[in-house]
């Protein structure tokens, strides 16, 4: 019986040496080295996928698109690699704590904050300012605009921690109600869990590639 629905997201602490943070890179050693062969299906669903993440963000930036297209592009795949694998039974969820999702948030948007500042002072604080706003609201529309850059990675970090909470917290609260049910019951909330499945996993890609579209936005601004 467990004493609190959160208690599923607790690192475990019986070992002398914590493991819980090995999920990270969990999904890179369940690869087979064989699938990391030049032209092999692997490879090539990766490369399609980066092209795709590529035709969309070369839109937004002028020069080193490629390179900026396989920083995000491996950025997308870590976070996808994390959020399934946060599915599997007895792996620990990383991306649901908002250490890990703050730390993956938050240099990408430091940087290329810095950066627009030194390198472009004027055009920053020109964004500060939408055209055309009225002089009485100069003073709010600057004070707004800043709080809404500074607030942008604890946005993104809550935004990912939230919802992988949110889908493992669905999911323990149907597994809790099998317990002495009939088996036409038992059944249902068997495939109920299955639906549910499904759309965590999807729910797993579509965060993080929300996440690594809002940081590629974010940077085009600067």
């Amino acid at each position: 019986m467990m004493t609190n629905l959160f208690s599923v997201f607790d690192p475990s602490s019986s070992m002398g040496l914590s493991m819980n943070w090995v999920s990270l890179i969990l999904g890179m050693f369940l690869i087979p080295f064989s699938k990391w062969v030049v032209n092999s299906r692997w490879v090539v669903m990766m490369e399609l996928l980066v092209m795709k993440l590529y035709s969309e963000m070369k839109v937004l930036f002028s020069s080193n698109s490629k390179m900026v297209a396989v920083i995000f592009s491996a950025l997308f795949l870590f976070i996808m690699f994390n959020n399934i694998m946060g599915l599997t039974p007895y792996v620990y969820t990383a991306t649901s704590h908002l250490a890990v999702t703050l730390s993956l948030a938050l240099p990408l948007w430091l940087g290329y904050f810095m950066f627009g500042w030194v390198m472009n002072c004027k055009w920053m604080l020109a964004h500060l300012m939408p055209q055309g706003t009225p002089g009485l609201l100069m003073p709010f529309m600057v004070i707004i605009e800043s709080v809404s850059s500074l607030i942008r990675p604890g946005t993104l970090a809550v935004r990912l921690m939230a919802n992988m909470i949110a889908g493992h917290l669905l999911l323990v609260l149907v597994s809790s109600s099998v317990v002495g049910l009939s088996a036409l019951m038992f059944w249902g909330i068997v495939l109920t869990q299955i639906l549910l499945v499904v759309l965590e996993v999807a729910v797993a890609i579509i965060q993080s590639y929300v996440l690594v579209i809002l940081s590629v936005l974010y940077s085009s601004e600067v």
